[in-house]
C-alpha cells in the first residue's frame, strides 16, 4: 500500500498543480475524492484483504484522503478569495465614463391641480383648512341639512364604522366646523379626501374634494358666480360655461356649474352623453338652516359655498378618460403629464 499511496499522492499534486480557479479544483476533487475516485475505489478493496491487512490498509487510505481533502481546502480558500478579489476589481466603477442621466420625478396630476387652485383662493382672500377624514354623523350629515331619511345616508353610498362614526362623504363637515369656531366675515377652503361606496371608470371609492365657504353680509348669487366664474377662466382657460340650476340639502338655490365638453367642443360624444356639456361642480347659497346649526344670526349673514372633486378636474385638464389611471401608479401614463 506504501507504493500506491506514494503514487496516488503524487499523481494528486500533479494534477493539482495544473488548478487554476475552484472549478477546476472541484472537478480534482471529484476525481480523488468522488463516490467513483480514486481514493474511494481504493477502500472498495479492502472487502478482499484479511482483518490484519484490512486494519493497516484502512489506516493508510485514511490519512491519503485526510491529507488530500486537507490540501484541496487550503487552496480553494486562496482560489476562493482570489475570484472574490478579480469580482470587485471588474465591478468597480470607472468614473471615467459618463454617467447615466437621473430622470427626475414630478407632482401627481392631482397634487398639482390641487395647487393651483388653492394659489387662486389665496390670492381671492380665502385661507385653507383642515380636518378629519373620521367624522362624525352630525358634522357629515345633519347641520348640512340632511336628514335620517336622505338616500345620501343609505348603506350603499357611505362606509359606516363600527363605533357609529363614518369615513367622511364630503368634505362640506368643515364648514361647520369653521363656522363653529369663527365669526363672519369667513372665506376658507378646504381640501381632503372623502369616501363612498362607488368604483367604476368615473368614479373610486376614494377621491379628493375641495370645499369652499364665503360668509359675510350682503353675499349674494352674483358674488357665486363671479368667484365661479375667475376659478373656470385659470383652471381651463377660455372655455363656455354655464350655471344650471340644481339641488343639495345645504345650499339654497343651488346650481351645478358645465363647462363645454374638451374632448368634442360641444358637438356631443359619448364622454358628455351627447349634450356637448360636462359639470364639474356643485355650488349654491348657504341654506338658512345651517346657519341655524351654527348659532348664526337669522338674516343677518349670507354665504355662498361650493365643492368640486380635484379628480374630476384633473381628468378634464389633462385629457384623462379614466379615473383609475391616476391611481395604477403606471410610469408610462404618469410621464404623458409632466
Amino acid at each position: 500500500m506504501s507504493d500506491n499511496k506514494h503514487e496516488l499522492i503524487v499523481e494528486f499534486e500533479n494534477d493539482l498543480q495544473t488548478v487554476k480557479d475552484t472549478a477546476a479544483l472541484e472537478n480534482i476533487r471529484v476525481k480523488y475524492l468522488g463516490k467513483k475516485g480514486k481514493v474511494t475505489e481504493q477502500l472498495k478493496n479492502m472487502k478482499d484483504l484479511s482483518p490484519e491487512e484490512r486494519k493497516t490498509f484502512g489506516s493508510v487510505i485514511n490519512k491519503v484522503k485526510l491529507e488530500i481533502q486537507s490540501k484541496i481546502d487550503d487552496l480553494k480558500s486562496n482560489l476562493e478569495r482570489k475570484e472574490q478579489d478579480e469580482a470587485l476589481r471588474k465591478d468597480t466603477i470607472d468614473t471615467s465614463l459618463p454617467g447615466t442621466f437621473a430622470e427626475l420625478g414630478t407632482f401627481h396630476p392631482v397634487t398639482l391641480i390641487a395647487q393651483r387652485i388653492s394659489e387662486l383662493f389665496i390670492k381671492l382672500g380665502y385661507f385653507i383648512t383642515d380636518g378629519p377624514e373620521i367624522e362624525e354623523e352630525y358634522y357629515n350629515f345633519e347641520a348640512l341639512n340632511v336628514p335620517a331619511h336622505h338616500p345620501a345616508r343609505d348603506m350603499q353610498d357611505t362606509f359606516y364604522l363600527e363605533n357609529g362614526r363614518l369615513l367622511r362623504t364630503q368634505t362640506s363637515p368643515m364648514q361647520i366646523r369653521v363656522m363653529e369656531t369663527i365669526k363672519p366675515p369667513i372665506k376658507m377652503i378646504t381640501f381632503g379626501k372623502v369616501y363612498r361606496v362607488d368604483n367604476d371608470i368615473t368614479h373610486s371609492p376614494m377621491f379628493h374634494q375641495m370645499e369652499g365657504l364665503a360668509v359675510d353680509k350682503n353675499v349674494s348669487m352674483s358674488d357665486l358666480k363671479g368667484t365661479l366664474g375667475v376659478f373656470v377662466k385659470e383652471i381651463f382657460g377660455k372655455i363656455p360655461y354655464r350655471f344650471r340650476a340644481s339641488y343639495f340639502p345645504f345650499t339654497e338655490p343651488s346650481a351645478e356649474v358645465d363647462i363645454q365638453c374638451i374632448f368634442c367642443k360641444g358637438k356631443g360624444c359619448n364622454v358628455c352623453s351627447n349634450s356637448g356639456w360636462i359639470e364639474i361642480l356643485g355650488c349654491g347659497m348657504v341654506n338658512p338652516k345651517v346657519f341655524e346649526s351654527v348659532n348664526y344670526e337669522p338674516g343677518k349673514y349670507t354665504g355662498l359655498a361650493f365643492g368640486l372633486g380635484i379628480e374630476r378636474i384633473a381628468m378634464l385638464a389633462y385629457g384623462i378618460n379614466d379615473i383609475r389611471l391616476l391611481y395604477n401608479s403606471d410610469i408610462r401614463f404618469l410621464k404623458q403629464l409632466q
